[in-house]
């Protein structure tokens, strides 16, 4: 008889497909981080038409993956977990295939409109997960999903700025060949992990993205968390947006600069998150540690702006991991708000603040940008858009120290 607290060999070879899919996508997608910004530019003729294409390009991915990914959860419900990863797999190639081979800006947004619709395979791939998993098992096979994801985020825009440091396109032919063997796997090797007695029929309610952000904005107890949530949320999300324009800009990196220097930052993510948060946490308790982190991360968007030289960017990377760990600390102090029976839910809700975050971030950053884009390398003026992000993150302090205030007993509890 199998341990309940272990998979099963079929079902551990199933959870290493959903691990090795998610990993080939964070790669596929890390690789273009660090040139899709350089080949925008190559269609338009001065910095701030790239920035303003860039950001629509951003934007067009992000909306149609926020108004995609809950009905492609849904229709994985209804017609099983495979047929939807393997539809994600081949859009996602696909969309890569468009973009490397795109000879106008408007074949560029094709592959954009394609890439947002199929990029569905992180929330199917979890549900995969759960199937094969036993009640036990489950968040074990889902740290391991976590780990996936970071392992291919962190190596993606290394390889990419690597590989792109002569030719810009060729990341995203080398995007497309990893999605098509994934495709190819999963359509040899993988069976169904839904049996057709567990599917539910489609509910037009569960197609509507908006619908966890208004279950979650109902939450009057932790509405001041929320707060705090959204504005970090999008302040990160900003910075992702911005940093290869920015960069490029002021310093005049290249994609090899922007990979290694992402790469640094996924590093040290991983490390904090997988290695040093517990520890920190008994040091400092989840508020106050959210509180250090927030503080750390509001200085350090302020002094990314205000860098005049590109090795400084490497020296507040390193000094900023108390922001690595302020958002787990808060998602902690929300967890323990809310009932087990609410989790999924609750964790869905705050997913869906992600979401709607690539959707409307990158056009204000890069919008902010093209603005300024005109301007000598040295003028603090460039840097405007992390001053945008700081001004964000320190508004969440704010927020978060008053609500903390308003809620000792939370500070007691975390």
């Amino acid at each position: 008889m199998t341990s309940p607290s272990t998979l099963s060999p079929p079902a551990a070879g199933k959870l290493n497909f959903v691990l090795v899919c998610i990993f080939i996508d964070m790669l596929g997608i890390g690789l273009l981080i660090p040139v899709f910004p350089l080949l925008v530019g190559q269609y338009v003729s001065a910095p701030d038409e790239q920035a303003l294409w860039y950001g629509v390009m951003a934007t067009v991915f992000g909306t149609l993956q926020f108004l995609c990914m809950p009905a492609l959860g849904a229709l994985s419900d209804r017609v099983g977990r495979r047929p939807v990863l393997l539809y994600s797999m081949g859009g996602m190639c696909l969309n890569f295939l468009v973009t490397a081979w795109a000879p106008s800006l408007a074949w560029v947004f094709v592959g954009r409109v394609i890439g947002g619709m199929s990029s569905a395979s992180m929330s199917v791939a979890a549900a995969y997960a759960s199937d094969i998993s036993t009640h036990a098992d489950r968040a074990k096979s889902f740290g391991k999903i976590g780990a996936a994801f970071g392992l291919g985020f962190i190596c993606g825009p290394m390889l990419g700025g690597l590989l792109g440091e002569g030719n810009v396109r060729l990341p995203f032919y080398v995007a497309a060949a990893l999605s098509a063997a994934n495709l190819l796997y999963g359509y040899l090797l993988v069976p169904e992990s839904l049996p057709p007695g567990r599917r539910e029929p489609l509910r037009l309610a569960r197609l509507n993205p908006f619908t966890a952000l208004l279950r979650l904005l109902r939450r009057t107890d932790i509405r001041g968390l929320v707060v705090v949530i959204v504005l970090t949320t999008f302040a990160q999300m900003m910075l992702q947006s911005t940093w290869v324009l920015y960069t490029t800009f002021r310093f005049g990196w290249t994609p090899r600069d922007n990979g290694i220097a992402m790469f640094c930052v996924g590093l040290a993510s991983v490390v904090v998150q997988a290695g040093l948060l517990g520890m920190l946490i008994r040091r400092f308790g989840e508020v106050r540690l959210s509180l250090l982190g927030l503080g750390s991360g509001a200085l350090t968007f302020a002094a990314y702006g205000l860098a005049t030289q590109g090795w400084m960017m490497y020296v507040f990377i390193l000094c900023n991991i108390l922001a690595f760990a302020a958002g787990p600390a808060l998602q902690g102090i929300v967890s323990t708000s809310s009932p087990a029976d609410q989790q999924g839910e609750l964790m869905g809700s705050l997913q869906s603040i992600a979401s709607l975050g690539v959707m409307l971030t990158p056009m204000i950053g890069t919008g902010i940008l093209s603005t300024v884009s005109h301007l000598p390398p040295d003028d603090w003026r460039i840097g405007s858009s992390f001053f945008l992000c700081a001004a964000m993150q320190g508004a969440a302090l704010l927020c978060a120290r008053r609500y903390f205030r308003n809620h000792k007993q939370v500070g007691r509890a975390a």
